[in-house]
């Protein structure tokens, strides 16, 4: 271990909060690689790498179950890039998946914002009367989110 860290300067570096290292040290997904004469954690270099992969992976969107597999897959000898693509490929479908139901609520919102101008003459706002209806509107899409 070139140059030690401790929880707090890991975090710092990572730009995490202390209480993140400990939940991925938690899951497995970290580990410390010492400890002081004080019994305070230690870490090096490849955990503060490994930390910023970790963010990196959820940043675009991989589940920490996803990025379980792709540490396993980049700490291994061989190089899976098959299976890497098929994590691409699942976490692309659901994005778009997500961009589909997305479109969906903003044509909606679009609508109700007609209904709520249009109606502001009346006194009653359509939209509130509405939202028990957009209840069904959505709910047969509600299966698009994983």
């Amino acid at each position: 271990m070139n140059k030690p860290y401790t929880i707090g300067q890991i975090a710092a570096q990572a730009d995490v909060p202390t209480s993140t290292v400990r939940y991925y040290e938690r899951r497995g997904l970290l580990r410390c690689e010492g400890r002081t004469r004080s019994n305070y954690r230690q870490y090096g270099e490849a955990t503060l790498e490994r930390l910023r992969f970790i963010r990196s992976a959820q940043a675009a969107g991989f589940t920490l179950v996803d990025i379980r597999s792709l540490l396993r897959f980049r700490d291994g000898d061989a190089a899976p890039c098959r299976q890497v693509q098929e994590l691409i490929a699942a976490r692309l479908d659901r994005v778009r998946r997500e961009l589909a139901h997305l479109h969906e609520v903003e044509q909606l919102l679009q609508r109700w914002s007609r209904v709520c101008r249009n109606a502001e003459r009346t006194g009653r706002c359509g939209v509130l009367e509405r939202l028990g209806r957009a209840e069904k509107e959505l709910s047969a899409n509600r299966n698009v989110f994983p």
